[in-house]
């Protein structure tokens, strides 16, 4: 199939077999399943996250210049962003070839597995050069695992959706990355708030990874009782329809839609990273602001944004994903100086709105595009598809945000320049989804 010729007759008539209109009961409990181990995966990364922005510096990486140890801990985050792709061509196979549900359990326990082993780690003052290195190993591992996460929650939950709802039903996991955040941050707090500042980066930075053993049994259960995709049981088996490596082929066949959909998605992930990850350290650091009330900042912004997300979709259901995505990655290109340009006010109540806003409009972007992205690419390769794109958009707008940050704030010492880069970012998402097509009425079974 070439690269002009569509998949399935986009902007035509949609069409569901009669197995792959599962009942929204169904369609529900799955959707639900899939926010579950999402919001799992993404409190454990989000655990990490703010770990590094406050302690993992000086723990693992001591220098004697708290920019440098920051710059070294911000390395990390954006190691398992590199690793995703890994994560992208492991599980995407698996859910292209053996089956959505059998993947995502995978990669939920591989990141149980990394993120408690991050937990009961020894330091750099205890193990000297081996804290780091084991550090780094399963940073890189809790990647891997996230590579095969967001794709194959969402199409899971696309799949099982009932007909005219599949933005609606695929946004649901598509909550997971803020509640995850808002699961951290309520974790976090209180124990930030019990121990005191020397006591959280002595040792109770540790108990939000340890806690991760319990929330990952919980959602190795509620996975484990999921239907597969109806879509992928219909599947035809032989090769030429299930490719041995998906990615290849993907390559060949769709490589513009794999880099318009990462463009696509770039500039948000930028901005919520910038937001829910960089400022937790900048703010602090820089600026004076007490770590609990940027933490208290952001976690506001994120249940503003899980606020609009299922509303957003189902707009999209209505009048289509573009539309949407386009309105949002335009006003957040306009809204990104005045967002991160509220930090300079150092006032509590200008920076939450402010952020509110922009985590609003962020939602403008990802809410639709957790549908958008699969139906760019064939269900035979579908799994594969969406997550590389997605993930390829987060490694490059999202994981590098911190540490490109770090060194633009250190060179021109103004919270400003977060605004340009975030809305360059959303410029070049802008450019991305007027090339592509609208997706809403495709048929999702082919």
């Amino acid at each position: 199939m070439s690269e002009t010729t569509s998949h399935a007759a986009l902007g035509g008539v949609s069409t569901v077999s009669k197995a792959t209109a599962p009942r929204k009961s169904t369609a529900s409990r799955v959707a639900f399943a899939s926010l579950i181990g999402t919001i799992i995966e993404y409190y454990d990364f989000a655990v990490y996250g703010t770990a590094a922005a406050l302690v993992l510096g000086p723990a693992f990486f001591p220098s004697g210049n708290a920019t440098v140890s920051t710059l070294a801990a911000f390395l990390t985050v954006a190691a398992a962003f590199v690793a995703r792709p890994i994560g992208v061509v492991v599980f995407g196979a698996i859910g292209d070839r053996v089956g959505r549900k059998r993947a995502l359990f995978l990669a939920l326990l591989l990141m149980g597995v990394s993120t408690v082993g991050v937990g009961l780690l020894p330091t750099y003052e205890t193990a000297g050069l081996l804290a780091p290195v084991l550090l780094v190993s399963l940073r890189l591992l809790q990647g891997v695992s996230m590579g095969g996460e967001w794709g194959g929650a969402v199409l899971l939950a696309a799949e099982h959706a009932p007909p005219g709802r599949r933005a609606l039903f695929a946004s649901i996991p598509q909550a997971g990355p803020p509640l995850g955040f808002l699961l951290s941050s309520a974790v976090i707090l209180p124990t930030l708030a019990i121990a005191g500042k020397d006591g959280f980066a002595d040792w109770a930075w540790r108990v939000p990874f340890l806690l991760g053993i319990a929330l990952i049994a919980v959602g190795l259960w509620v996975r484990s009782r999921v239907a597969e995709s109806p879509v992928f049981e219909e599947r035809p088996t032989d090769d030429a329809a299930a490719p041995r490596f998906p990615l290849g082929s993907l390559v060949k066949q769709y490589p513009g839609r794999l880099l318009l959909g990462m463009g696509a998605a770039i500039g948000g992930a930028s901005i919520y990273y910038l937001a829910t990850v960089y400022s937790i350290s900048y703010g602090p650091t820089v600026l004076g602001i007490p770590e609990p009330t940027m933490l208290t900042i952001t976690s506001i912004a994120a249940a503003a944004d899980v606020a609009v997300i299922l509303p957003l979709a189902m707009l999209a259901d209505r009048i289509g994903r573009r539309p949407v995505m386009l309105a949002g990655a335009a006003a957040s290109a306009l809204w990104a100086l005045p967002m991160f340009g509220s930090l300079e006010t150092r006032d509590p109540v200008l920076i939450t709105g402010a952020f509110s806003i922009g985590l609003v409009l962020f939602g403008l972007m990802f809410a639709p595009m957790a549908a958008f992205l699969p139906e760019l690419f064939p269900a035979r390769m579908r799994y594969t598809g969406a997550s590389v794109t997605f993930v390829l958009a987060l490694t490059f707008g999202g994981g590098f945000a911190p540490l490109v940050a770090t060194w633009l704030t250190s060179r021109w010492e103004s919270p400003l320049v977060l605004g340009v880069y975030g809305g360059l970012l959303c410029l070049v998402s802008l450019g991305c989804l007027l090339a592509l097509p609208e997706t809403r009425d495709q048929d999702f079974s082919a």
